[in-house]
């Protein structure tokens, strides 16, 4: 008898790789929800013996989802399959009666090791055409091929699941070095002209003073630029959760920890980007772009020379400490192209 999975996550792209890792062969039917409202529909229409369960969604988070699976006692287990890999996430979730954590984007090897610790899946429960191509990856023309028929969302949906990974690592390392839980978001990705920067940071009021560092990248064929932005509000509260040994906050304290969280939250995601890309980034010394100005007036100054980009904003939030900060992620038309491909290759 085929075991029903549910796989819910709102990218298309990420319920692709996720129904790709699975074991070749497994006797399964699948089914697909775009957010935990559809999943619980489903669940309850028995549709899901098994729920592969991402965190960060609209509508019904993973939280909320797994609070309604165990209140209502729904008979489904659960995995949780996510960019977020915070310590308090992963207790959080298995203490309302999550099995496990995978780490996106998904080894098969570990999931397989997964499902058969839990009993889920044996190697004997197979369908008899176990022989499929299932997992090779395709001709450089096929690639080709596949990457024209992708629309314009389906693309920017690409792009946000390479996003959400990235900024679950980095996510992840701040939290480990701040000892604090990171609030993450789904992540706001455009296609736009540099003009229209301002326009597309939903988590930022033109109205606030700021403060940015900016950190170029670069490999074979894609480069960008990383740019921490910083409410002046929240030096305060960073500053104390960071620990620094001084008296009195001053603009060079600012800068210190403008300076240190960009250290971590940069490296880590730039890390996550290289691994799904396949490629090695370089990256440049870090730049102050501004300290206590406009939105409009840094980014103006300072992104002028590249015209139309693929634009990532990340609202990172601590919500203990009142501290919120964007990670804005910038890559130049020429860079977009070749990373699709990349992050399409043998899906």
């Amino acid at each position: 008898m085929s075991t029903k999975i549910l796989i819910c996550d709102d990218s298309g792209f990420a319920r692709k790789q996720m129904a790709r890792a699975l074991p070749r062969g497994w006797d399964v039917s699948i089914s697909f929800a775009e957010n935990g409202e559809q999943a619980i529909k489903m669940i309850k229409a028995g549709k899901a013996d098994l729920v592969f369960l991402d965190l960060n969604m609209p509508v019904m988070d993973g939280y909320q989802t797994m609070q309604v699976i165990k209140e209502q006692d729904l008979p489904s287990l659960v995995i949780v399959v996510s960019g977020d890999v915070q310590q308090q996430a992963r207790s959080r979730m298995q203490q309302m009666g999550a099995l496990d954590f995978i780490r996106k984007p998904v080894d098969s090897q570990k999931l397989a090791a997964i499902l058969t610790q839990y009993g889920i899946y044996s190697g004997s429960d197979l369908r008899p055409d176990t022989t499929s191509n299932q997992g090779t990856t395709p001709s450089a023309p096929t690639r080709l091929l596949k990457t024209q028929q992708f629309s314009v969302a389906e693309k920017l949906d690409v792009y946000r699941e390479m996003a959400n990974v990235a900024m679950g690592q980095a996510g992840e390392k701040l939290a480990q070095l701040l000892n604090i839980f990171i609030d993450l978001p789904i992540p706001n990705v455009n296609l736009i002209e540099t003009t229209e920067l301002h326009m597309a940071m939903a988590e930022i009021n033109n109205n606030d003073s700021v403060s940015a560092i900016s950190q170029g990248f670069i490999s074979a064929g894609i480069n960008g630029e990383a740019i921490l932005i910083f409410n002046d509000g929240n030096f305060a509260n960073m500053v104390d959760l960071l620990n620094y040994k001084k008296a009195k906050l001053d603009e060079s304290m600012e800068l210190e920890a403008l300076m240190d969280v960009a250290n971590i939250v940069v490296s880590a995601c730039l890390r996550a980007l290289s691994d799904q890309l396949n490629v090695t980034f370089t990256h440049n010394h870090p730049i102050v772009l501004g300290q206590h100005c406009g939105l409009d007036e840094l980014l103006q100054n300072n992104v002028s020379r590249w015209n139309r980009v693929l634009a990532i904003e990340i609202a990172y939030a601590i919500k203990a400490k009142s501290i919120h900060f964007d990670l804005l992620l910038l890559f130049p038309d020429k860079s977009i192209d070749l990373m699709f491909e990349k992050l399409v290759e043998g899906n």
